[in-house]
């Protein structure tokens, strides 16, 4: 059976084509040879969390958004990434903190 066969017939999952920490690293790598360190940056962040569950990023994506989180939850989520290795994510969740506390972008811990 080929590859689009399986794609038809609905035996092709997310896990099938999802791309690899390892594949990330690389674009980095190609992304730095090409003189774009932010489009780097942003790869080896992905590659941080290319094994973390999807509805945890999602809801570390929902916390990053203006007065949905806390100080403390953002520093708790920082925090946790720290923890799983996830060292550039991690900061910047902390960098994101840093800026909503500045700009009143932070929920009330009430």
């Amino acid at each position: 059976m080929s590859a689009l066969d399986a794609v038809r017939a609905g035996q092709v999952t997310m896990a099938d084509v999802r791309i690899t920490p390892a594949t990330l690293r690389a674009q980095a790598e190609v992304a730095r040879a090409h003189a774009n360190p932010q489009l780097a940056e942003n790869f080896e962040r992905a590659a941080e969390l290319a094994d973390v569950p999807d509805e945890e990023l999602l809801a570390i994506y929902e916390q990053l958004r203006p007065r949905r989180s806390t100080a403390a939850e953002l520093a708790a989520t920082a925090a946790g990434l720290q923890e799983r290795g996830a060292v550039l994510t991690a900061a910047l969740v902390r960098e994101a903190a840093a800026v909503y506390a500045r700009r009143g972008l932070l929920r009330d811990s009430s």
